[in-house]
């Protein structure tokens, strides 16, 4: 029997997945670890975190059913995305620390930008706004303030990578540096319509083109495992950003389907098939995935705090034990009480995107309590995730297919969520019986890649519900909650601290 591992390296953890012939898992293993918050809205990660808590999971996985690494046909990886690294070519060393997806010190950079007048030009190439959650303007950070930087880079001898390419570097002894379609688009350095590193785009951000990787389709082949590593060399043969393999993982191949991923952030993709949709409500134009050379456009809304709500409410507010507790605490609640939480701590992201503002609560009472808080924390999921698909509906005459929207990621294992989503959206919500389907998106892609899995139409029957969540709100109930959400984010984008 033949197995595919599946690397899921995540914001706040790395999971290491096995997957049978069958796509069932087998073993597991996760590790959690440290963020660094060196100054208000900045997010970073040591490097050596990613790569050290990627081999350990790999192995504990491996050990957890004494699985032969021989076994192993194929790697799949999928990643945090436009996290930033840039570390040296003949060492190896990280430059400085990876800066997250979520940090926003370069937003005056982008305002610049914008005052400029690049925005629509960065658009019309990228498909992306001009905001700090890229890659491009956190890799021009690091070159522009760590000493030596850019000479280095212009002499090259820096190498950039997302995360992916961070750690197939490493994972193969130094050999590959390579990255794959869907994460390319996001740095905001890629063509989109034209499937290249745009120099355009190196040429307004001040960057050497010489330090991007190759990209390749999400199944290709990325390089061979250093033996050293686990004791046999092992082909990586799948990439996709987190979001894009969790598309896959949720079979949306049709143009039309929706899926909305809950881990740290909130991630909505609408397939828009060989269509680059143009939005006017702010949303991403993206490569959904590409394969066999053949891009797969979707619009994406991100929110940058989803399951982060929780941890704030576990970590900071220290109103719960263990995240998975939100839910029954927010059935204590008192209904007579309208707490509406905006959870824009590090800025609010579609269809708003602020980098400045940051969050804030309404309608607290003397009575407002742990249970009210975990109420309007799991119900402002539900009112950002409205406001994505609102806006991409509206954008594309295609529209969603059959108005159901597939679930996945932690977040949607907590029924109470899941059924206030549907409720706020008035839409069927389809929780599928397996809720990693980013590490299964990313599974897929190396075994398909080696011919132990189907292709896409064989997957795509395989999908299975494990509950479908209906509306239960009146409308008149629902738009007034909604409009009062819409009020406290109108409040909230005015305030300036």
């Amino acid at each position: 029997m033949s197995f595919i591992l599946a690397i899921d390296q995540g914001t706040t953890s790395t999971r290491s997945i096995i997957f049978d012939e069958n796509l069932k898992i087998i073993g597991a293993a996760q590790e959690e670890f440290t963020q660094h918050f060196p100054q208000s809205g900045w997010v970073e990660h040591n490097p050596k975190d990613l790569l050290s808590t990627t081999i350990d999971t790999c192995k504990s996985a491996l050990n957890q059913k004494s699985i032969n690494p021989k076994k192993i046909a194929a790697i799949g990886i999928t990643n945090q995305r436009e996290t930033t690294l840039v570390w040296d070519k003949n060492t190896g060393e990280p430059v400085y620390n990876a800066i997250v997806w979520q940090d926003r010190r370069t937003a005056a950079h982008c305002e610049k930008l914008r005052k400029d007048g690049h925005e629509k030009r960065v658009t019309e190439i990228t498909g992306l706004l001009l905001d700090p959650y890229f890659s491009s303007t956190k890799l021009a950070w690091i070159l522009d303030n760590v000493d030596g930087a850019r000479s280095k880079a212009e002499a090259g001898n820096l190498m950039f990578g997302t995360v992916d390419s961070y750690l197939i570097w490493h994972l193969t002894g130094r050999q590959s540096h390579v990255t794959d379609a869907t994460n390319a688009a996001r740095t905001m350095l890629y063509d989109i319509a034209n499937g290249e590193w745009s120099t355009e785009m190196c040429d307004m951000l001040n960057i050497p083109i010489k330090m991007l990787p190759e990209v390749h389709d999400c199944a290709a082949d990325f390089g061979m495992t250093s033996p050293e590593i686990f004791g046999v060399s092992i082909p990586i043969k799948g990439v996709a950003g987190d979001q894009h393999a969790a598309t896959l993982g949720q079979a949306c191949f049709e143009p039309g389907m929706m899926k909305s991923t809950y881990g740290t952030g909130c991630f909505a993709l609408l397939n828009t098939g060989d269509t680059m949709v143009t939005s006017h409500n702010r949303m991403l134009t993206t490569i959904g995935y590409q394969l066999d050379g053949k891009i797969t456009y979707a619009l994406e809304g991100s929110i940058f705090i989803a399951g982060a709500v929780v941890q704030w409410l576990r970590d900071g507010l220290k109103f719960l034990d263990k995240a998975s507790e939100s839910g029954d605490l927010a059935k204590l609640s008192d209904n007579s009480q309208n707490l509406i939480l905006v959870p824009a701590f590090t800025g609010l992201g579609a269809p708003y995107w602020n980098a400045e503002c940051r969050g804030a609560v309404y309608g607290l009472t003397r009575n407002s309590g742990p249970a009210e808080f975990s109420r309007a924390a799991l119900e402002s999921v539900g009112f950002q995730t409205r406001d994505l698909l609102e806006a991409m509906i509206s954008d594309w005459a295609g529209g969603a297919k059959g108005g159901v929207l597939r679930v996945d990621g932690g977040m949607s294992a907590s029924n109470w969520t899941m059924q206030f989503l549907s409720s706020i959206l008035n839409a069927p919500v389809d929780r599928p019986e397996v809720l990693e389907t980013t590490a299964m998106g990313a599974a897929w892609l190396a075994g398909m890649r080696v011919g132990v899995y189907p292709e896409q139409g064989e997957f795509a029957k395989s999908w299975s519900l494990e509950k479908r969540f209906q509306p239960q709100m009146d409308n008149d109930q629902r738009e007034k909650r909604y409009e009062d959400w819409k009020s406290a984010v109108a409040a909230t984008l005015k305030v300036r601290t």
